[in-house]
């Protein structure tokens, strides 16, 4: 589905890849609903827009709260007149931990923004996109959705819920106007430890990040919007964003095994 004078809702659109998803869309003729928690943010985002916010909608939104997000249809047509694609963006990962020392209220903070935050929208929006002439559901997982992360598992787990869900909706809806796609982006240079509420345990381990993410050449948020909106528009079943995705998809499915002893390795 091509993106021009089409309405697309963007989650997590307040930062990171939602707020370049929202620029670039809108820079590709676009009406875009911006729908994040923070307002601060989404002002920020408006205001990156300049003379094309004309074109935008911002929605402060908990979608995680079920009932909130079954009203966001109605307010995104009550501005736009339609709505016909939705990116589910927003997400969040766990402290760096193993699962016998995450607390549940992590847990479930995880699941509930990763993947209830994206069946709701989904549930939410299917009706009124089953009535456009055509539509576009684009669901983003995580190369942590099919390679075991140590320390991520809860998260690798919700973002494998996500793919999953996102497979079986491409089946079910094979035969109507509404394609799907599914996203696996690799490392990419976003604020999302922040956002999550994760913090480094020491200046120690804060440094030996930073020097990693310094050797390890990470997908910047505006190429990987523009590789998202380009597999939407090219009705793309799964979509791989970065060198480090293609790479880790190929090994994995060559041996799954192998490839979480690699990762478990640069892990440690």
């Amino acid at each position: 589905m091509l993106v021009k004078s089409k309405v697309i809702a963007v989650t997590g659109g307040g930062n990171g890849i939602g707020r370049e998803l929202i620029l670039h869309l809108l820079e590709k003729g676009a009406k875009v609903a911006a729908i994040d928690i923070n307002k601060d943010y989404l002002e920020e985002t408006a205001a990156l827009a300049g003379e094309k916010a004309a074109d935008l909608s911002l929605h402060v939104t908990d979608i995680t709260n079920r009932e909130t997000v079954a009203a966001l249809p109605e307010a995104i047509i009550a501005a736009h007149g339609a709505i016909d694609g939705i990116i589910n963006n927003a997400g969040v990962i766990q402290p760096f931990v193993k699962v016998a020392d995450l607390d549940y209220k992590k847990i479930e903070f995880v699941m509930n923004v990763n993947f209830y935050g994206t069946l709701y929208m989904v549930k939410s929006f299917l009706p009124y996109l089953l009535q456009r002439p055509e539509a576009h559901i684009v669901n983003i997982s995580s190369m942590g959705g099919y390679l075991p992360v140590p320390g991520q598992s809860v998260y690798g787990a919700s973002k494998a819920a996500v793919k999953l869900l996102t497979e079986g909706l491409y089946a079910e809806l094979i035969d109507t106007n509404v394609r799907v796609t599914v996203v696996f982006p690799g490392g990419v240079a976003t604020a999302i430890t922040t956002n999550s509420g994760v913090e480094y345990k020491s200046e120690k381990t804060e440094d030996a990040g930073k020097k990693k993410q310094k050797a390890y050449k990470m997908l910047m948020p505006r190429q990987a919007a523009e590789i998202i909106v380009n597999g939407m528009e090219k009705n793309r079943f799964r979509v791989l964003a970065g060198q480090d995705a293609k790479f880790t998809d190929f090994l994995y499915r060559l041996s799954p095994r192998k490839a979480t002893h690699m990762i478990l390795k640069k892990m440690s």
